[in-house]
């Protein structure tokens, strides 16, 4: 008979088969939509390509090869990483002070900044964009106050290059960081910054010593989500960066859709996924680490 207070082995069993089947839709979801597709794209990833035929017989590493050592492929690889870490970075910095207030505001006027805030994700991803190309476009708007204010004698070259991007980027992913960070502020209790308060801390030492690091594993989960976002986000980067400045998801679409090179796009794809995986994994153990030190 099992001790007071312990589970037989057949009851652990039948629990672990619960989880599973209350699991088991999530699992089939990530089957379809993310473990096949990459199961397709490996084998493709090692066929040879053939211009004008199409794809080859056989197996290879070129485009594999082509992709991490060639000077232009890896210049792309970094402007991407690059992009991605920045508009990360900047969606932070803004979003960490609206999100504190959103939720630690008791004004009959939050509600309304929540909505402000969630606004743009309503709008459809293309008329967003083309909004900001009328902005910032070389006759746009911030062209033309920049040269009725006199900064400025010629229009100063705000799209297709880093600068568009990582405008467009950071407006379009900013409510992401945002509504992450609202939910892990929220659920950090108000009475251990109270206690602070009442130790004698003042506002900035109760942020920095309290606030700021119970609100670390929303900050590492905000910033793995706009970073992924950005890495892979396809609109944006075709319409601000036109044909000439390129980040992969722009060169993989090209690889498929253009030069129809599907092994070549196919191992960019994957190249793509493995960074993600990356540091979706780094991500992980750091939050697991922060809070076993906790």
């Amino acid at each position: 008979m099992p001790e007071p207070g312990r589970h037989s082995p057949g009851v652990h069993r039948r629990w672990d088969l619960a989880g599973l089947g209350l699991l088991s839709p999530l699992l089939l979801l990530l089957l379809f939509a993310f473990l096949l597709p990459i199961a397709t794209l490996i084998p493709t990833s090692l066929r040879p390509y053939i211009a004008g035929t199409g794809i080859g017989e056989g197996l290879t590493l070129e485009h594999y090869v082509k992709a991490l050592t060639d000077g232009f492929y890896l210049e792309i690889i970094l402007r991407t990483v690059v992009l991605g870490l920045v508009v990360t970075l900047l969606t932070l910095v803004v979003g960490y002070p609206l999100a504190y207030v959103l939720a630690r505001s008791t004004s009959r006027w939050r509600h309304w900044l929540m909505l402000l805030v969630v606004f743009p994700l309503l709008l459809n991803l293309v008329v967003r964009t083309f909004g900001w190309i009328a902005l910032l476009a070389r006759r746009g708007l911030v062209n033309q106050w920049l040269m009725g204010l006199g900064l400025t004698e010629e229009p100063v070259r705000l799209m297709f290059n880093f600068t568009g991007l990582l405008i467009g980027l950071t407006h379009i992913f900013l409510p992401f960081m945002v509504l992450v960070l609202v939910a892990v502020i929220q659920n950090i209790p108000r009475e251990v910054e109270d206690a602070a308060r009442t130790l004698g801390a003042g506002f900035w030492s109760v942020f920095m010593r309290v606030t700021l690091p119970l609100s670390v594993p929303g900050i590492l989960s905000g910033s793995i989500l706009v970073f992924v976002l950005t890495i892979s986000a396809l609109v944006t980067p075709r319409l601000l960066g036109g044909p000439t400045y390129k980040v992969m998801s722009t060169l993989i679409y090209e690889q498929f859709l253009q030069l129809l090179n599907w092994p070549a796009g196919s191992a960019m794809a994957v190249v793509m996924t493995l960074i993600v995986l990356a540091l979706i994994l780094l991500g992980t153990r750091l939050a697991r680490r922060w809070e076993a030190q906790a």
